[in-house]
């Protein structure tokens, strides 16, 4: 798996795959250098990984996403050290991330050393599951 910066010829891809960002946050997200795009070993786009900032000061990936045909590879895996080590480049020694409590992506963010940290409740909605890790 090949692991880029989003550029603005990924937008499209973007805005039609990810149904969790408002399309005008995409463009200024792209140009900050918050979405990375992850490919195959044909260059074909397989999903995305894109992040922000929690109380504008710790890096928190919003979302990670592999296509189906790829998962259970190691590649989500993979996907989260890189923006751990680009995230630990740029000075941070501290990431956040989240899931929901009946998804499986806890397990693997606790295996990659990420502690339960607090959570959120929202009407109608499982428990989100904030979680840390120092880098």
């Amino acid at each position: 798996m090949r692991i880029i910066a989003a550029t603005e010829s990924h937008y499209e891809y973007i805005r039609e795959h990810d149904r969790h960002i408002v399309d005008s946050f995409i463009l200024p997200k792209i140009r900050g250098n918050e979405i990375y795009m992850l490919q195959n070993d044909e260059d074909q786009l397989i999903g995305w990984m894109r992040h922000s900032y929690f109380w504008d000061n710790t890096p928190f990936m919003n979302m990670i996403w592999i296509d189906e045909p790829y998962r259970n590879r190691g590649l989500g895996k993979q996907a989260i050290l890189f923006w751990e080590n680009e995230m630990k480049k740029l000075g941070f020694e501290l990431v956040m991330t989240s899931t929901l409590a009946n998804e499986g992506a806890q397990h693997l963010y606790r295996k990659l050393g990420y502690r339960d940290a607090g959570g959120l409740l929202l009407e109608g909605e499982p428990l989100e599951i904030l979680m840390t890790k120092r880098l």
